[in-house]
């Protein structure tokens, strides 16, 4: 869709809503909280004290924006790239860069518990998958390295996806979708219990045909759990447990060596939350968390063109588990001064003999200490000081400090400045990864053979960023400007192999400390409530990669806008547009020839309907209302897709 199309509907949307604008607003219109945020430093804080800009998608905000997934969701987010591509597992989204395609560089919590996939070289696309999004309350993305508050994984940012309280999720719920592009989703929910005890089980299941040009026919299917127990009046627990299974299809026509086929990604996990409240302004709270992966990938390859009658099995599967304790005490000592401190146990255990040669487990154990003070002097400034201490059995011992400095200069104006360090250790496949095929006793060919010359990849963040909350306005904004030096980047080379090592190739793949560059830029959200029920929420970011290399230079545009306008019309009726624009980018699976600009206009309508003490709502989305773009492939398209959803809750 061009400009002057979507500039068309805009302002026709603008008169339509005009014209039904009451005499005066009202000052619930424009009346707004200052957000408490959870998991930027472990602190509970209101944003404008926060050491860092957070970006939060709200219960609303996810269902008004018409997304089917969490990794849809994040292209709100400024600075985020997103793929619907199931080619590496699942979507996935990325800040300031889809340097692989897998997007390791940020860390994704579920209710607190990390989902990093040990097996899927630190992916987060199986973990934006975790829940389904009816049962979010919000969405808190932390933009910039988090490393001194959630370790390694946390270089480039955090995603912490909040879950409704059980008592929030009473009673019976169902959802279902289906239209373009075999979109078939189906939902269930069930909450029960007192204020003591509350539960509630969700069930759902969502499928399309994806991308065009891809091998398509995804589905993901869950089963979520979630326990609310108070045993007293000091102690809480919470118990969580869940599995996913993605069934896609994956590979291309043509390609002998990437064929069309079938892959299956399941997981599993159980989760033990205690929290004690020693007094009002101290507790302590300890997290336990066991998860399982399991990977099924594999195809046969027909030598026949290599000059042998035979095939060989290539083969990706295998196993990962991981393991955490973590024990936190939170203290608000006065005032001005609050701490939280603790620190965590984990254990990851991944075992492939197709990746790694040997069908014994690849064992990483870390051990981390953490600790953040809030100091809040001369009225008007907050200090937040924190750091991580990371020993990994993998890498070498790391230190993760930050120093934010939050200056709230008049009311509803916030400046911050700050300086953060984050690393992020290699991945047990870009360290230990062996990949290799056999024939007839012979090694056919050597894929990858690491060879461990791999340090961790280390990032200095300088920030600068501008808060501004304008109830009266209806207006708030959030400004950042940062700098981000990487050292060590970690990218896949290639080397040549000891002559007689393979039948087939002579070079193998291996993972080293690159380059060090520099990613420079400007970004910003403004959230504004133009009229009544109305909402509009603008962010933009300019990025630049100074990176040598072409394909890293382009893994975030250099400008990229998104813009979400909502109004509750008569009758409750809801109308959202989402728009999206980037220049140009290299998609997350394709290398530099495949950059490309990309432009995406959504529309949604939302009908309530209610039947007696039963509510739900008829809601149609259109997805890509312009032009197929191209997505993480150069063959692959996303094409408009519009669907039907009807959701009924009493």
């Amino acid at each position: 869709m061009n400009r002057s199309v979507f500039l068309s509907i805009v302002l026709g949307w603008a008169g339509s809503v005009c014209a039904q604008m009451p005499d005066a607003l009202s000052e619930k219109d424009f009346f707004t909280e200052m957000p408490i945020v959870l998991s930027v430093s472990r602190l509970p804080q209101r944003l404008d004290d926060t050491p860092g800009a957070v970006t939060i998608l709200d219960r609303d905000m996810i269902r008004l924006s018409g997304a089917r997934d969490v990794a849809d969701l994040l292209r709100l987010v400024p600075g985020f790239q997103t793929s619907s591509s199931f080619e590496t597992g699942a979507p996935v989204a990325s800040y300031h860069g889809g340097f692989d395609s897998y997007s390791a560089r940020i860390q994704v919590l579920v209710d607190g518990r990390s989902t990093y996939s040990p097996f899927l070289f630190g992916g987060v696309g199986p973990g934006l998958q975790a829940v389904a999004l009816q049962d979010i309350e919000r969405i808190e993305v932390l933009r910039g390295s988090n490393s001194a508050a959630y370790g390694a994984r946390a270089m480039l940012g955090v995603i912490n996806i909040v879950t409704r309280h059980t008592l929030d999720t009473q009673g019976a719920q169902a959802s279902v979708g289906a239209g373009e592009n075999g979109v078939r989703d189906v939902q269930a929910r069930i909450g029960w219990g007192t204020a003591q005890a509350s539960y509630r089980l969700t069930v759902d299941r969502r499928a399309d045909e994806g991308l065009a040009g891809s091998n398509g026919h995804n589905a993901i299917s869950r089963v979520n759990l979630r326990a609310d127990l108070r045993a007293s009046a000091q102690d809480e627990f919470q118990f969580r447990a869940g599995t996913l299974s993605i069934d896609a299809g994956k590979g291309f026509a043509g390609r002998a060596n990437d064929p069309r086929r079938d892959r299956y990604f399941g997981s599993g996990f159980a989760q033990l939350d205690w929290r004690r409240t020693l007094n009002k302004n101290e507790d302590v709270a300890l997290t336990v968390s066991h998860t399982e992966e399991s990977h099924r990938d594999n195809f046969l390859l027909s030598l026949q063109p290599y000059g042998y009658s035979s095939n060989v099995v290539v083969d990706f599967g295998g196993r990962a588990t991981n393991d955490s304790l973590m024990v936190q005490h939170t203290w608000r000592a006065s005032p001005a001064w609050s701490f939280v401190w603790g620190g965590e146990l984990r254990r990851e255990e991944v075992e492939s003999k197709p990746l790694y040669g040997t069908g014994t487990p690849f064992v990483t154990n870390f051990t981390r200490l953490f600790g953040n003070a809030e100091w809040k002097f001369l009225d008007d400034f907050v200090l937040n000081s924190g750091a991580m201490l990371e020993y990994s059995s993998a890498s070498e011992e790391t230190f993760a400090p930050r120093v934010m400095l939050n200056w709230h200069l008049a009311p509803g104006h916030t400046l911050r400045a700050g300086i953060s360090k984050a690393y992020r250790p290699p991945s047990t496949y870009e360290k230990f990864g062996n990949t290799r095929y056999y024939f007839s006793g012979q090694t056919l060919a050597v894929i990858t053979a690491s060879r461990g010359n791999i340090d961790a990849e280390s990032l200095v963040t300088r920030e600068l960023g501008y808060l501004a909350s304008l109830p009266r306005l209806g207006l708030e904004l959030d400004v950042r400007a940062f700098e981000e030096r990487i050292r060590g980047f970690v990218r896949q080379v290639s080397y040549s192999l000891p002559a007689g090592s393979s039948l087939l190739n002579t070079k193998a793949l291996d993972y080293v400390n690159s380059e060090d560059f520099t990613i420079q830029g400007v970004e910003y959200q403004l959230g504004w409530r133009p009229w009544r029920d109305a909402k509009l929420v603008l962010g933009q970011a300019f990025t630049d990669v100074r990176s040598r290399d072409p394909g890293s230079a382009k893994a975030a545009p250099q400008s990229a806008t998104t813009l979400m306008l909502t109004q509750r019309l008569s009758g409750g009726i809801d109308l959202s547009l989402m728009h999206q624009n980037s220049s140009t980018v290299t998609p997350q699976g394709a290398g530099i020839a495949s950059a490309r600009a990309m432009m995406r206009t959504d529309l949604r309508l939302g009908i309530p309907m209610r039947w007696g003490r039963q509510k739900g709502e008829v809601a149609l989305v259109v997805q890509n209302l312009g032009l197929p773009f191209m997505e993480f492939d150069n063959l692959f398209r996303f094409e408009r897709r519009a669907f039907v959803t009807l959701r009924i809750e009493n």
